[in-house]
């Protein structure tokens, strides 16, 4: 048996007295991911990343955050006034409580930029829960959104989340429906 031939996966059969272009066709048919879903994975990447950046300060100033975030958010409303006002008072609330629980939320945060990590891996691997995983998560949270947006005041913030949630719910499903997983 040594001196059989092995056939590598990653080899194409040799295409003698075939069309040229067969190379080029069986190429082309392997399953890869679409360039929108590794846009959605490299935004998976950035979630993860800004989590992690996140756990690093809970991290390093969960003993002074209350007088981090009071000089943060001063410098905030100096440079940008009431620019996203509600989200950076929404985010005080949340460091705040961190700050008192802060190994729960570290935890939390971490395990949070995994799920991210794992799910960009998945998506840009072009497995298919990875799509599943993508569509319910994302999808879950938009009836939540349109719930704010609307029983709230007005905010651009919520609005655009909601918009790049949908956004990201119909690129995953289209391709989905691309590789006949619906």
């Amino acid at each position: 048996m040594g001196n059989l031939p092995r056939q590598d996966d990653g080899l194409l059969p040799s295409s003698e007295g075939s069309d040229p272009n067969f190379r080029s066709q069986q190429v082309s048919s392997h399953s890869t991911a679409s360039e929108s879903i590794k846009a959605v994975a490299v935004y998976e990447v950035v979630k993860g990343v800004g989590a992690l950046l996140g756990a690093a300060a809970l991290w390093s100033w969960h003993t002074d955050l209350e007088h981090w975030l009071r000089t943060a958010t001063i410098s905030w409303q100096q440079s940008f006034g009431q620019l996203l006002a509600p989200q950076v008072d929404s985010a005080v609330q949340i460091a705040q409580q961190a700050s008192k629980n802060w190994p729960l939320f570290l935890l939390l945060i971490v395990a949070y930029a995994s799920l991210r990590f794992l799910e960009a891996y998945g998506l840009w691997q072009d497995k298919t829960w990875a799509y599943w995983f993508g569509v319910l998560g994302y999808g879950i949270f938009i009836p939540i959104e349109l719930y704010y947006l609307i029983v709230s005041p007005f905010d651009w913030f919520k609005l655009a989340i909601l918009v790049l949630n949908i956004l990201i719910v119909i690129v995953v499903y289209r391709n989905m429906k691309r590789k006949g997983l619906l």
